[in-house]
């Protein structure tokens, strides 16, 4: 179906104060309607770069724990000048919304959920996005991690954290490169490589949209958040160009796992060693 549906996501910008844009997209990443005022190219490249991050989750959902039903819920981007939203618009479509930092943010969840029901008539029930819908291989080896002799970099003060917060997961500290400096005891290398893979991925997509978040010269991605229905997966900026991924059980207090994660950051960058110089077995 090529039909334009801008038309309908107007009712977030004209009814939620401090929205800016809104954009609907196919899963692989084909725009099928944006707000006025948004530029061709632009919604061309937030379509791709949100469907790239929806490819990438797919396969992350065994990181936020075990479960018989691994549905995505949404994903959250911030910024310093403002907010990403993105959900579920029907079968192989997706809803995004960008605001400022200030946007009631109970309100815009609430009108991009209304705005897909009245979608129901142009697209069908959203999918159920399971681990083996991504990765079948990647839930598989979840199952092995809690056995896995651990990647060899344990840092205190991420087993710190998961321990003391219930339902707390895993952590693993990825370099400005990509590669895992250091992670939970107990997690295994091959788990914290292919988180790492696909948590880098992630983490370049959610730059790729800082425009539609909004204008600023001094824009700072802060973190991606990422929710299924059995739990949730925090990218959080951990500074130097480094960055830390977290998991925890949905009913976690994620307030104060978020807030536990940041105060972290400062400590851990003494594990932030040059390029090549990170140890690894």
């Amino acid at each position: 179906m090529t039909t334009d549906l801008s038309w309908m996501l107007e009712d977030i910008v004209h009814n939620v104060p401090k929205a800016r844009h809104a954009v609907l997209l196919s899963a692989d990443g084909l725009p099928r309607g944006s707000t006025d005022g948004m530029d061709r190219k632009d919604v061309g490249t937030i379509s791709a770069a949100m469907a790239g991050m929806q490819s990438l989750s797919r396969a992350t959902s065994h990181f936020a724990g075990p479960g018989e039903d691994r549905q995505w819920n949404q994903t959250i981007i911030e910024f310093s000048h403002g907010w990403i939203f993105l959900i579920g618009a029907g079968q192989g479509a997706y809803l995004a919304a960008a605001a400022a930092p200030d946007v009631d943010m109970q309100q815009i969840s609430f009108r991009m959920h209304r705005l897909v029901a009245r979608l129901g008539n142009n697209l069908t029930s959203p999918p159920r996005v399971t681990a083996e819908d991504g990765d079948g291989r990647a839930g598989r080896s979840s199952a092995q991690a809690g056995a896995g002799s651990g990647t060899g970099i344990p840092i205190a003060d991420l087993d710190d954290v998961v321990g003391d917060v219930q339902g707390a997961r895993h952590a693993v500290l990825l370099g400005a490169d990509g590669l895992p400096r250091g992670a939970t005891t107990g997690m295994s290398q091959d788990l914290a490589d292919t988180i790492s893979a696909a948590m880098t991925g992630i983490h370049a997509y959610s730059r790729a949209t800082s425009q539609f978040a909004g204008v600023s010269q001094d824009a700072q991605w802060r973190q991606t958040v990422i929710e299924f229905q059995h739990g949730w997966i925090f990218l959080i900026s951990a500074g130097h160009g480094a960055f830390l991924a977290a998991a925890a059980e949905h009913e976690a207090d994620i307030e104060e796992f978020t807030t536990r994660l940041h105060q972290a950051v400062p400590r851990l960058n003494a594990h932030m060693a040059p390029h090549g110089e990170a140890s690894r077995t």
